[in-house]
């Protein structure tokens, strides 16, 4: 699985167009808010009334909500609500945050649609391999280490009981940077939306949510890089509309050893990184948390399964395949009306 997302993965690149404020009307402007979070960064843009509200105090709310979510759910803050989890014996539940369960229950469903291809209890695997928090030495397992890190993993071993959580293995890892930084885009979205903000793009670390217009009357337009490693070059360019933007790729944050490459991105049901010809997927869904999970299954899946399972879920998603020419694109029927 894609775990090292909220360390700053960015595939999907968003037009910047003038300075802000945009003075197109007069009585509009189109504001830019930055900064950094969960290991990355976040940009926002939004368009409001001139004088509706007190933007520096919006800019201290969005801070102040992100690093809640990180306080919540960060594998790297040693007293974060889900490291404290994975440290306990886990025999005596312990009670969620309303946003920890609202994620970890996201991640049960999308585990169960994705036939185990979403698995948050892959961190073992994941450590073990070199891109989590413990930052091993880059190096290939041992079969008899990964059998035993995969001997401590599996969803049917997280026990949810109204907002209380538990779990039956003790050594039980939760690792929610596949769909963390997805809630995160949603959180601040209707953070805008409770100040009365109907047009916004919000983005953190490449994941975004989109709604409404700029203040030039146009819709958010956004680009799909290209899946290469050594430059940032456009592939394709997304109209989103009112919609979250998720992509997941296997091209930014790897290893080598003897000639042979490694993805961060595990497989849950082998233990091991991805090999396949699918670089890069995106998912297009009204929830950004929702879509992050589904771009990572898609892309353990490979080309001809995920794109099966996305056409079959009726889901908006481009698919990217490397072939000996060059890069193949492949896109849902649900995906087309959102190409520029």
């Amino acid at each position: 699985m894609r775990v090292v997302k909220l360390l700053g993965l960015l595939l999907v690149v968003v037009l910047v167009q003038g300075c802000f404020p945009n003075n197109n009307d007069s009585t509009k402007e189109e504001l830019l808010l930055q900064g950094p979070t969960m290991g990355t960064t976040y940009n926002i843009k939004f368009v409001i009334e001139k004088g509706q509200l007190d933007v520096n105090q919006l800019h201290h709310e969005i801070d102040a909500a992100l690093v809640q979510v990180n306080q919540e759910m960060s594998t790297y803050i040693p007293d974060s609500e889900l490291s404290l989890f994975n440290k306990s014996a886990g025999d005596t539940p312990v009670a969620m945050s309303n946003g920890l369960a609202k994620v970890i229950n996201e991640s049960i469903r999308l585990g169960k649609l994705t036939s185990g291809k979403l698995d948050v209890t892959v961190g073992p695997l994941v450590n073990l391999w070199g891109f989590g928090p413990l930052a091993r030495p880059d190096v290939v397992p041992s079969d008899e280490a990964l059998a035993n890190a995969k001997a401590n993993t599996g969803l049917n071993h997280i026990v949810i009981d109204g907002n209380q959580l538990s779990k039956t293995l003790p050594s039980l890892y939760v690792d929610l940077s596949t769909i963390a930084k997805g809630y995160g885009v949603d959180v601040i979205a209707e953070l805008l939306e409770s100040k009365n903000i109907q047009s916004y793009l919000v983005e953190v670390g490449g994941e975004m949510r989109l709604k409404g217009f700029k203040a030039n009357g146009t819709l958010w337009t956004i680009a799909v890089e290209k899946p290469i490693s050594n430059e940032r070059v456009i592939h394709q360019f997304v109209v989103p509309k009112d919609n979250a933007v998720a992509t997941s790729g296997d091209y930014r944050n790897y290893f080598e050893e003897d000639g042979q490459r490694f993805s961060h991105i595990i497989d849950p049901q082998t233990g091991k990184p991805i090999n396949h010809k699918l670089v890069s997927v995106t998912v297009i869904h009204p929830s950004a948390m929702t879509a992050d999970g589904l771009s990572t299954a898609i892309m353990v899946m490979g080309p001809e399964v995920g794109l099966a399972f996305a056409e079959e879920n009726k889901l908006a998603a481009m698919l990217i395949v490397k072939t000996d020419n060059g890069f193949e694109e492949i896109n849902t029927v649900k995906f087309m009306p959102y190409l520029k």
